[in-house]
């Protein structure tokens, strides 16, 4: 179905939900959709913020998302991206010319270097270095930390995943001159010891890779995000918008049509 039909359902059949959170990881250049799951062209990263422009969404960072007193707008979208790969340059370019803001959760071992966590078909290269991290600040993005070392932190013990936590946030602060504050779980694996540890670390928020939307916990160390992958069209960014879920077939956009018809029905 053509991008323009899927946004007239969103604009007439969105239901209040709160803000969506839109997790990416590479953006790769040119328009042929990139190998790896987890990468976007930047033909593809392009049209899908043209979505959100045209739809009217804000895209705050994640502290701006969690710390403001007013509700947000219904069309809020909070962008992040996990890793911190050098091709992310282009991404915060596209960002920067729609006026829109993002988050980077950065491995601060990594920083200006070559991964070292396990190859599973990412993006070959160093990752984005110090200077490039500031000036991403300075433009308005927000820096967070994605650990040291990019380990599962349900894998480790307590004084490892401390170390992870403090000396990932304390590497970063000397690198950008301010506090680092938000957090993603690696993986997106935790549980209720790694929250504890990453708020006792002094943070204040964290970002897992549950779907739905990214408030529905009312818990900021289980924020939640919906990632996007590299067969994702604007059309189908579209309709994770609308449903907050991976789940975008347009027999369930159906469903979830029919259900609220029949809810609206009986109110």
């Amino acid at each position: 179905m053509p991008a323009r039909l899927t946004r007239f359902i969103l604009r007439h059949s969105a239901q209040p939900h709160g803000p969506v959170g839109l997790m990416y990881h590479s953006v790769q250049p040119g328009r042929r959709n990139p190998d790896w799951p987890w990468a976007v062209s930047k033909n593809q990263f392009a049209e899908q913020l043209d979505v959100l422009a045209a739809e009217g969404y804000v895209t705050p960072t994640i502290s701006e998302l969690l710390t403001r007193t007013q509700p947000w707008p219904e069309r809020t979208a909070f962008i992040s991206f996990d890793d911190g790969y050098v091709d992310n340059i282009d991404a915060c370019s596209e960002l920067q010319l729609r006026g829109m803001r993002a988050t980077w959760y950065i491995v601060s071992s990594a920083v200006g270097k070559t991964p070292q966590w396990p190859d599973d078909g990412r993006p070959a290269g160093r990752m984005l270095n110090a200077s490039e991290l500031c000036e991403m600040q300075a433009a308005g993005m927000e820096i967070g930390s994605h650990t040291v070392n990019h380990v599962r932190l349900t894998d480790v013990d307590d004084t490892r995943m401390m170390q992870e936590l403090t000396d990932s946030k304390a590497a970063l602060e000397a690198i950008l001159g301010n506090a680092v504050n938000s957090f993603a779980y690696p993986y997106g694996t935790s549980d209720t010891r790694c929250a504890m540890a990453v708020k006792q670390a002094g943070y204040t928020s964290a970002c897992t890779t549950q779907t739905g939307w990214a408030l529905r916990d009312n818990d900021p160390f289980q924020v939640r995000r919906l990632t996007v992958f590299n067969t994702d069209t604007a059309s189908m960014l579209a309709r994770k918008l609308y449903l907050g879920s991976h789940d975008v077939r347009w027999q369930d956009i159906a469903g979830s049509g029919l259900r609220r018809f029949r809810k609206d029905r009986t109110t």
